[in-house]
This record gives structure tokens, C-alpha cells and sequence, in this order.
């Protein structure tokens, strides 16, 4: 018994990886396969005597078709799902200190970004059999925006085993106060001073620089929305070519069956043709041995004819 738990303790990484497999192999699953593949998943642990690994296999709950399609989308596009996090903790970083035209411009671009990879998200799901409903479809925008806009969300997202769609919240959290920006400008001092204007300066510097790097973070932002837009788009294209050479490959396929169809018809016909000639040549065959047969027999009966002839010829004489 030492033994064996010596063993256990030696593989138990070994088993951890296991289990980790097998989950990402469920929430890989389509739904409606999903229940069973995990039954049969957590009966091989128990039958191999992992019953912790078991009990953390039957108790993963079905994904919805939304939250399955998400994770597809995360497991199927890992560069462009790795551009999308990126993009999202630098929207969730500009929008500290954006003013209201640079976060409606992020709100349109992001919109852009959300829209597209939906649609892959549907796409990949069609491919896989499962049609997403437009119900369903949204709820994947759903849990893209919450990406975008929450770090636990990205998270989440990220490890690919969503259960159930994610709901974004009412707005990008700030986590600071709202932007300077946003509040009116100090107006003069009732009373100038010599300090105050010296304050009054260094207040507006650092309204400046701020304003300066919002602008910086709002480009860095609107960079990063365009690369991931350039990477949709070279996506759906290579997409698009890999879907046409499919189609071309799929035709070629056909005729190539057609005609070994047409082969093999050909063949059948040939094999029963040659055994009808074996047939007709065994059948000659027959005939042939019986011909000589009969050829011999009447060849001997000749000579003896004429034998007899000569003998009754010679008496006469």
C-alpha cells in the first residue's frame, strides 16, 4: 500500500495535466455532446482510481451555445483573441483620462472590433454543426464587450471554459476619479495674488500634459483597434481562400469518385466478361479432348478396317 500511494504522489502532476486536458477537451464539445463525453471522461478517472479527478470532471456544468461559441472563438483564433486582450486593457487604460470625444471614438471602434468577431464566433459554430441564433449571437457580444471592458471577464474568457455568456458592465470602470477634462477649467481668483498665479500656471501645465497624454493613449488605442481590424480583415481572407480551395478540392473530390465509380463498373463488367470467356474456353476444352477422344477411336477402327481388308484381299488372290 506504501507503495502504490508512493506511485500516486510521483504522477500526481502528471494527473493534474490530465484533468486539465480533459477540461479543455469538454468545453471544446458541443453542448449537446457535452454531458456524455463527460460521463465517459469522469468514469475512465474513477475506473483508474482517481476519484478527486472524477469529481472534478462531472462537476463541469454544460456552457450554453453562446459561452461554447465564445470559447471555440478563444481556442480557434489564439492570435486574434490575444490582440482582442491586449486591446482591452488598453481601452480599459485609456478611458482613465479620455475625454468624451476620445471614448466615443473607442466606442465605435470597439463596436467595429466586437461586430467582427462575432461574426467569426457564428462562423466557426456553423462549421462545427451547431447554428447560432441571433439571441445567441448577441450573448457573444455580450461576453465580448465584457471582455473589453472588465480584467476579471478577460480573464475568464481567456482560460476557455465560459459556462454562460458575460454581461459587460453599464460602463468602462475608471478605477480614479473621472478625467480633469471633464471638469470646467478655474476660472481667475477673486482675489489675484502673486501665488495663486503661479498656481493657476502650473494648473493649466498640467492640464496640458495631461490632455497631451490622453491624446497619446487615445492614438496608442486607436493603433491598436487598427491592427486588430488589418487582422480581421488578412483572417477572413486567408478564411475565404482556405473556404474557396475546400470548395475546388471538394469538386475534384467528386469527379475523382465518379470516376473511379466508373472504373469499378468497368472492372465488374470486364471480371464477369472473363469468366464467361473461362467458362466458354473450359467448356471447348471439354469438347476438344472428347474430339480427339472420338478422332483416336475412329483412327484405330480405321487401321483395323483396312488390316482386315488386306488379309481378305490376299485370299482372294
Amino acid at each position: 500500500m506504501q507503495r502504490k500511494g508512493g506511485r500516486r504522489r510521483e504522477t500526481g502532476g502528471q494527473d493534474a495535466a490530465a484533468v486539465e486536458q480533459v477540461l479543455d477537451e469538454l468545453y471544446a464539445t458541443p453542448p449537446s455532446a457535452f454531458v456524455s463525453r463527460r460521463e465517459e471522461r469522469a468514469t475512465a478517472a474513477r475506473t483508474a482510481g482517481r476519484k478527486e479527478d472524477a469529481r472534478r470532471i462531472h462537476a463541469a456544468r454544460r456552457p450554453t451555445l453562446a459561452a461554447w461559441a465564445a470559447n471555440l472563438l478563444r481556442r480557434s483564433r489564439p492570435e486574434e483573441t490575444r490582440r482582442f486582450l491586449e486591446l482591452g486593457q488598453a481601452l480599459r487604460e485609456a478611458h482613465r483620462t479620455l475625454d468624451a470625444a476620445g471614448l466615443k471614438e473607442l466606442s465605435a471602434q470597439r463596436r467595429r472590433i466586437v461586430a467582427a468577431l462575432s461574426r467569426q464566433a457564428a462562423q466557426l459554430a456553423g462549421e462545427a454543426g451547431q447554428r447560432l441564433s441571433p439571441a445567441a449571437q448577441r450573448e457573444v457580444e455580450s461576453t465580448l464587450r465584457a471582455v473589453l471592458a472588465d480584467p476579471e471577464a478577460a480573464d475568464r474568457w481567456a482560460g476557455g471554459r465560459l459556462e454562460a455568456a458575460l454581461t459587460p458592465p453599464s460602463a468602462f470602470p475608471s478605477g480614479t476619479a473621472p478625467a480633469e477634462a471633464a471638469r470646467p477649467e478655474p476660472g481667475p481668483e477673486p482675489r489675484p495674488r502673486s501665488p495663486r498665479t503661479a498656481s493657476g500656471t502650473r494648473a493649466k501645465d498640467e492640464l496640458a500634459e495631461r490632455r497631451r497624454r490622453r491624446r497619446a493613449e487615445l492614438e496608442r488605442a486607436e493603433q491598436e483597434a487598427e491592427r486588430a481590424e488589418r487582422h480581421l480583415r488578412d483572417a477572413r481572407t486567408e478564411q475565404g481562400d482556405a473556404q474557396e480551395a475546400l470548395r475546388r478540392a471538394d469538386d475534384e473530390l467528386g469527379r475523382i469518385r465518379e470516376t473511379v465509380a466508373a472504373a469499378e463498373e468497368r472492372l465488374r463488367a470486364a471480371r464477369a466478361d472473363l469468366d464467361r470467356a473461362e467458362r466458354e474456353r473450359r467448356a471447348a476444352g471439354e469438347r476438344d479432348r472428347t474430339a480427339a477422344d472420338a478422332l483416336t477411336g475412329a483412327e484405330r477402327e480405321a487401321r483395323a478396317s483396312a488390316r482386315r481388308l488386306d488379309r481378305l484381299a490376299g485370299r482372294g488372290r
